[in-house]
Order: C-alpha cells, then sequence, then structure tokens
C-alpha cells in the first residue's frame, strides 16, 4: 500500500508503532506531526481501534499525562501496568516526570 493511500488511522498506527519502549507520546502530538493539528480526538479513536494491529496503545495518553484511555484496555489497571512494566511510573493514572518520558513524534522522526 502505497504512503499516500493509507487511511488516517492506519498513519497513526505507523507513528504509534515507532514510540520507542518506555516512552510515551500524546493524542495530540501524533496529529500535530501527521498535520492533522485539530485531530487529537480521532488519534484518540484510532487508538480505541488498534488492539489487534500490533499497535502499542498504551503508549499513547493526553496532552497532560493523563490515562484517559486507560479504559479500552481489559482489566481494571491494564495500562497502566504495561507503562509501569517499560520502567514509566504512574501515579493516581498520572504519569510522573512526563515531560522526561515524552517522545515528539515532530521531533523524533
Amino acid at each position: 500500500m502505497q504512503p499516500e493511500t493509507l487511511s488516517f488511522f492506519d498513519k497513526v498506527f505507523q507513528v504509534a508503532k515507532q514510540i520507542p519502549y518506555g516512552r510515551v507520546t500524546s493524542y495530540g502530538a501524533i496529529a500535530n506531526y501527521l498535520g492533522a493539528v485539530r485531530s487529537a480526538r480521532m488519534v484518540g479513536y484510532a487508538m480505541n481501534g488498534s488492539h489487534n494491529k500490533d499497535v502499542p496503545a498504551h503508549r499513547v495518553v493526553n496532552r497532560k499525562g493523563l490515562l484517559t484511555g486507560k479504559h479500552h484496555f481489559d482489566g481494571t489497571k491494564l495500562m497502566q501496568q504495561l507503562l509501569e512494566s517499560e520502567g514509566i511510573q504512574v501515579k493516581d493514572n498520572q504519569i510522573q516526570e512526563f515531560e522526561i518520558v515524552f517522545w515528539d513524534p515532530s521531533k523524533e522522526l
């Protein structure tokens, strides 16, 4: 499939698959990278539908580092557990030291 024929969701999945282990990004950062500045919510919808596509959706959080997508994961704390297994500290659904573990695709890709 040629890049120009990819759906928006597929483009989101491609970016999300590049988030390094132990790092996180935000819905808005992915949207911005894709040139769809006001489409953070659409990135969230893509993440909701990504669970069978080998996409590390647990590494995508809101702009403040909150685990707003956690209810889309099986189990009550699976998103947090996945992040913590990568060394990311989470307290009260908030990523600790968010600015340190934040990965910006616009700067990294």
